[in-house]
């Protein structure tokens, strides 16, 4: 249940051993967060928390794998500053503007987040197309519509609950197995674990693409004005988001996400304040999506399956690193619903138990 980039690789990486999902999910393949997000992805920025910074290495060296698997176009190693700036627009001396390649205005100091061996992108829409497309090549089918609730099988008194499909759009649907994976979008999730369970929030952010006239090479996450984060890409857009919602619990619709213009003018202004390049640039796309985070631990995803269920899973709450950790995700989802047990990445610190 969703069609994002966690539910598609858990879809792929079972494709990969011979089964068949149907993939449901109310708006399309990659609608929201994973067809809009930055795609930016590094190798050791979680390393301070094992269990994450496990799953994070693992799951970076995979892109690279993948992307040679499917033809990934937009998959590339570049470099990461972190980059403070001042907002005064003035053109500083020389050496204060050394190793950067496209911010030269208002520039305190800069320094190195990472190189070509730690830091690459995708384009996440790409990447969940493309492993839904060899999902659905070995029988995998899509269904659009609304999942309402959870079907259960009758109690017969083992203590856990067996489900047996997935209400959609009124209709019950059957399923020998049920994986969760519906981002900020949690009531399913929610009614399954009742009361003392997880509970789902989602952060909203805003994002624009602009064209300067040239690829760059070098992603900047700026302190000052704001914080935003550019991640360009090889396509010739450069990716600009920033100025994150408080977290909420998320009512708007999957694929009715407004966007707000005033916080796209903002990362537009924002930009012109810190280049004399993105002065002139085209401002190629305003979108909006939302990032899911688990209330009780905010950046750690809840993955395995669900307490006092037999054949109900859940993968989600990956935040900012979704499309990062999608495929160590997908891996080890796939490994513990066929084996039993995940083998690729240890699956205990984001067990849905310890949500509880």
């Amino acid at each position: 249940l969703g069609g994002g980039v966690i539910g598609v690789a858990i879809a792929y990486h079972l494709a990969l051993r011979g089964v068949k999902v149907t993939l449901v999910d109310r708006a399309g393949i990659a609608s929201c967060a994973s067809g809009k997000a930055g795609g930016f992805l590094a190798r050791d920025w979680n390393d301070r928390e094992p269990g994450l910074g496990a799953l994070t290495r693992k799951s970076f060296d995979m892109h690279e794998e993948v992307a040679k698997k499917l033809g990934l176009a937009s998959y590339r190693r570049l470099k990461c500053m972190s980059v403070q700036v001042d907002g005064s627009s003035a053109k500083p001396s020389g050496a204060k503007l050394k190793n950067l390649e496209w911010t030269d205005l208002g520039v305190r100091q800069s320094s190195s987040l990472g190189d070509e061996s730690t830091i690459a992108q995708v384009h996440p829409k790409e990447l969940v197309d493309a492993m839904w497309a060899f999902a659905e090549g070995q029988g995998s089918a899509y269904q659009q519509g609304v999942v309402e609730r959870l079907e259960y099988a009758p109690d017969e008194g083992s203590g856990t609950r067996r489900v047996a499909g997935a209400v959609i759009d009124g209709v019950a649907v059957h399923a020998d197995v049920v994986v969760m994976s519906m981002g900020p979008w949690g009531t399913v999730l929610e009614q399954a674990m009742g009361p003392m369970g997880v509970r789902i929030l989602g952060i909203k952010y805003h994002s624009v693409l602009m064209r300067t006239g040239r690829i760059l090479n070098e992603a900047v996450f700026f302190a000052g004005l704001g914080d935003p984060e550019v991640y360009p890409r090889n396509d010739g857009n450069t990716y600009v988001t920033g100025f994150p919602d408080p977290p909420r619990v998320v009512e708007e619709l999957p694929g009715q996400v407004e966007v707000r213009e005033a916080v796209c003018s903002r990362l537009v202004d924002t930009m012109k304040k810190v280049s004399s390049e993105m002065d002139g640039a085209e401002v190629a796309m305003k979108q909006s999506c939302y990032l899911p985070f688990i209330a009780q631990n905010m950046g750690t995803p809840c993955m395995g399956m669900v307490p006092n269920h037999e054949n109900a899973y859940v993968a989600t709450g990956h935040g900012c690193w979704g499309i990062l950790n999608s495929l160590a995700s997908g891996l080890a989802m796939s490994e513990l619903i066929l084996d039993g047990k995940a083998t690729t990445v240890d699956l205990g610190p984001f067990d849905p138990q310890g949500f509880v």
